[in-house]
């Protein structure tokens, strides 16, 4: 009997502590991630989104900026999924590289920006939380991981327009390869 009662005990307070963890998030980080998406909804308009994507058809050219400020920008103000959209600026020569380097940034960018990717919020909190377990500043593992993650989009993009490029070739695309 005792078997039982402590398998019901177990089995509620399952429940119990999920309620706990929820309506931490209710007074913690849900509202922290609607202000968030909020500010940048109200930024986006302030500047204007077409001044925005002028501003993103300039730096396109530059390999440099293509996959680091284009995919910082994209990701920080279209959030994801949207941001992928913004390789609609580009040839299609670097649309493969460029879509690399954003899909490869949602998650860096979340310790310091969550409302760019909510859907890894919860990973983030994770390690976050275990890092300021262990004594660590989460504003400092948030920038590194932006840093980082910098660095990695742009050796991804790199690395993936040149096998674009030799992909492109391989298959008779040249065409792709000569647009401007």
């Amino acid at each position: 009997m005792d078997f039982m009662i402590a398998i019901a005990d177990g089995f509620i307070g399952m429940f119990q502590a999920g309620a706990e963890v929820f309506m931490g998030f209710m007074t913690g980080i849900i509202p922290l991630l609607v202000t968030l998406i909020t500010a940048v909804n109200a930024l986006t308009k302030m500047i204007g989104e077409e001044k925005i994507n002028r501003f993103l058809q300039k730096i396109t050219k530059y390999a440099l900026l293509r996959y680091t400020v284009v995919p910082l920008i994209a990701v920080f103000f279209f959030t994801n999924p949207m941001c992928y959209t913004v390789g609609r600026f580009m040839p299609e020569k670097y649309k493969p590289a460029f879509y690399d380097s954003a899909v490869s940034f949602v998650h860096p960018i979340t310790g310091l920006f969550p409302h760019a990717n909510s859907a890894e919020l919860f990973i983030w909190l994770g390690v976050a939380t275990g890092y300021a377990t262990a004594g660590g500043s989460q504003a400092q593992l948030g920038l590194m991981f932006l840093l980082t993650g910098l660095l990695v989009i742009l050796m991804r993009g790199l690395v993936t327009e040149r096998i674009s490029a030799y992909m492109f070739k391989k298959q008779g695309y040249e065409r792709i390869l000569n647009e401007k």
